[in-house]
């Protein structure tokens, strides 16, 4: 019967092979892919849209985002 380490030892035994077949492991030789870049900038400015919808009345309250044009309501979602 194994023990509850075996597996783990294996997996981190696989992930380091991977690893290794992963490139230079010098972390000032690296730089960020394009497409990472994309991704993270998709991903905060989604972020953004999302804060502006969840605290959009507050922001009314305030001031800062107002009713420009009068959609139909049956086009808004719940």
């Amino acid at each position: 019967m194994q023990g509850p380490t075996r597996p783990i030892l294996r997996m981190m035994a696989r992930l380091r092979a991977v690893r290794a077949l992963d490139g230079p492991q010098d972390p000032l030789s690296r730089e960020a892919t394009p497409f990472l870049i994309l991704v993270a900038i998709v991903l905060a400015l989604l972020f953004a849209i999302l804060e502006v919808d969840l605290n959009s009345a507050a922001l009314q309250s305030l001031g800062l985002i107002g009713d420009g044009f009068s959609v139909d309501p049956i086009f808004k979602s719940p």
